[in-house]
């Protein structure tokens, strides 16, 4: 829908445009309720230690697929999101791995050693755990609660610390006990998304 050339709604006449859209609104569209609360979540409680950097940015990144790390307000346009198509996100693909090296390895050093990085995304995954624990060690950390939730009980969560400001505790990747039982069900809670639609970046 999104790269349909027929397509006429405004996020899509935005991509194709000149200046495209911000990478985080564009995931956001694509993905589920998952990546919104993860954006919405990350845009409300990241603290980077120097924003301005070109990097660092607001301090809520993505994971592209061929790109590396990626600041949700970096502009993408339909080129851009075709080739993200190509690559598969597999943690032995080069074409994924290196550039997700070399972005975490400059955050790194824009951050400094002082500063934690959280990781939003599934932490059961070796394509995101052992390329980052690699250039963070200790300092990746993951939202505890997480542990036994799937990927829509995790969007949820996170919306829900959006809409009332507080955030989750976090514990470091390295050594933690990533799968648990399934927590209780979270109780549904009309209209949710609406912090996140005002939350999103746009391009």
């Amino acid at each position: 829908m999104l790269l349909s050339e027929r397509a006429g709604f405004d996020l899509a006449q935005r991509l194709r445009s000149t200046q495209g859209v911000a990478i985080g609104e564009a995931f956001a569209f694509i993905s589920g309720l998952y990546f919104r609360g993860k954006l919405a979540y990350a845009l409300e409680f990241a603290n980077p230690p120097e924003p301005d950097l070109a990097l660092t940015a607001s301090g809520a990144l993505v994971i592209t697929p061929n790109a590396g790390l990626r600041a949700v307000e970096t502009a993408v346009t339909v080129e851009a999101l075709r080739r993200f198509a190509t690559v598969d996100i597999a943690a032995n693909d080069p074409k994924y791995r290196k550039p997700l090296v070399a972005s975490a390895e400059t955050l790194a050093e824009e951050i400094g050693p002082e500063c934690d990085v959280v990781l939003l995304g599934s932490v059961a995954s070796a394509k995101y755990v052992d390329v980052l624990v690699h250039v963070f060690g200790d300092r990746l950390l993951f939202p505890i609660d997480f542990v036994g939730r799937g990927d829509m009980s995790r969007g949820g969560l996170l919306l829900r610390c959006v809409r009332s400001g507080e955030e989750l505790p976090y514990v470091p990747v390295k050594g933690a006990v990533r799968h648990g039982p399934r927590p209780p069900r979270l109780p549904p809670i009309k209209g949710i998304l609406t912090s996140f639609r005002r939350k999103a970046p746009r391009g």
